[in-house]
């Protein structure tokens, strides 16, 4: 296909940069108070953990059939930007339910649910398409600077988040707060779609990229680094999700914090992750993603245990800066090693496995954390067992550890997306934007 012409091709990169602008906004100020709207809408603890925890499976699912609609709509970009409506959409019920002052557990499980399927089904359609629009020479430094870009969104929207919530609790009216949040979400992620809808699609169906088998792919990682890498990585899931959902209930329920508090807590991980990326990258490639990822796999464990020392505010804050450092040189660590390890024309499809296997994982681990907590009652017993628990099972993980192949590392930036921003220690969950990725250097 010949190179789009520079007007289009200029038109594209801008709506591009709009694009995740506008997406950043929507997740820092709503997907990342969804658990406390549903505190604050009259749901129990455990279901408001539970909130962010078992409707990612739905969008993990949901994901897997993204090939096939594809090849239907004989188009990436009309299944993105179908996708990226119906999750805008999914604010409009509960904009409702924030004016009306209440949501059912089922009708909240099933809006987190079209939530998440509808925003994990762009990401595989998503990575093909922006691959042929972007031109391979521009594509380290551009990305790079979307990365930055949707990092400052996510923060403007975290804080707009935690400011209005404030207002809205000091003055009374904290639901119609919710409302608001929500609204501006919604319209976010329409403007969102709107920019995605004004991209070109060069090469609508790309022929390159090979779809792994699902039986020929679990066969291959059983006796591949990769398969150990990903195993490794899933027992982390698990372990992690023990508590990680629960933070939210416990931050505003058991330590009675404010919205201001939260929204703190909140990005001053986030903040420390995104600070220590460029340092770790630099010790990586002197000292090998593996050490790093040793490092960082050694410095999550007692993570989850620390919350059991104080609840001295000062002293939250930094248990969380600890946990955004250590967290970023996991995730750092374990994105080199899967781009290092996995063949460029298989990454999509065990990519979007993997996902499906991480999200059945997440749910594991969540509901042994649920059932801890719901068996003890929803006190800080309750907390105090599951994050001591979570921590006592990443002890278990590390001898999986010396079975990560160590590989060597070409210099190449890779450039993410924040899906999701949340309370607790892994604060954001993000993805790689596959395109970023130059993969013409030797293995």
């Amino acid at each position: 296909m010949p190179p789009p012409a520079p007007t289009r091709l200029r038109r594209d990169l801008r709506a591009i940069l709009l694009d995740g602008a506008a997406f950043s906004v929507m997740v820092g100020g709503g997907e990342t108070y969804l658990a406390p709207f549903v505190l604050a809408a009259g749901l129990g603890e455990v279901q408001a953990g539970f909130i962010a925890s078992l409707p990612p499976l739905a969008g993990a699912v949901l994901q897997l059939a993204s090939p096939a609609a594809v090849r239907r709509l004989r188009s990436h970009r009309r299944w993105v930007v179908l996708c990226a409506v119906a999750q805008a959409a999914s604010f409009v019920p509960l904009i409702a339910a924030a004016l009306i002052g209440s949501i059912p557990a089922t009708a909240a499980f099933l809006v987190a649910t079209i939530y998440w399927g509808a925003g994990m089904s762009t990401g595989p359609a998503w990575n093909t398409w922006i691959g042929t629009i972007v031109p391979r020479s521009i594509r380290a430094s551009y990305f790079a600077r979307r990365t930055r870009l949707t990092q400052v969104g996510t923060v403007a929207g975290l804080l707009i988040g935690g400011g209005l919530l404030a207002a809205g609790k000091a003055g009374g009216w904290e639901m119609r707060a919710y409302a608001a949040l929500f609204l501006l979400s919604g319209a976010c992620r329409f403007a969102s779609a709107g920019f995605l809808a004004s991209q070109s699609e060069p090469v609508p169906m790309p022929p390159e990229f090979r779809h792994v088998p699902a039986r020929e792919l679990l066969a291959n990682l059983r006796r591949s680094h990769e398969g150990r890498l990903l195993g490794y990585m899933l027992a982390v899931q698990i372990a992690v999700q023990i508590s990680a959902p629960f933070f939210s209930p416990y931050w505003l329920k058991q330590l009675h914090l404010s919205y201001e508090q939260y929204m703190g807590l909140v990005a001053v991980s986030f903040g420390a992750r995104i600070a220590v990326m460029p340092a770790f990258g630099v010790f990586a490639r002197r000292f090998s993603a593996r050490n790093l990822l040793w490092c960082a796999g050694v410095a999550i464990v007692p993570m989850a245990a620390l919350w059991l020392v104080s609840e001295w505010f000062p002293y939250l804050v930094l248990v969380q800066i600890l946990a955004g450092i250590a967290w970023g040189a996991w995730e750092l660590a374990t994105f080199l090693l899967v781009f290092e390890t996995i063949r460029e024309e298989e990454r999509t499809s065990i990519l979007t496995t993997f996902n499906l296997a991480n999200s059945v994982a997440m749910v594991a681990g969540s509901l042994v954390g649920g059932a801890i907590l719901h068996q003890l009652g929803e006190q800080k017993i309750g907390y105090m067992t599951i994050f001591a628990l979570s921590s006592g099972v990443r002890v278990l993980t590390l001898p999986l550890l010396r079975r990560v192949p160590n590989v060597r590392l070409s210099p190449r930036p890779i450039a993410t997306r924040t899906v999701a921003l949340r309370a607790g220690e892994a604060a954001s969950d993000d993805r790689p934007v596959l395109p970023s990725i130059d993969d013409e250097s030797p293995r």
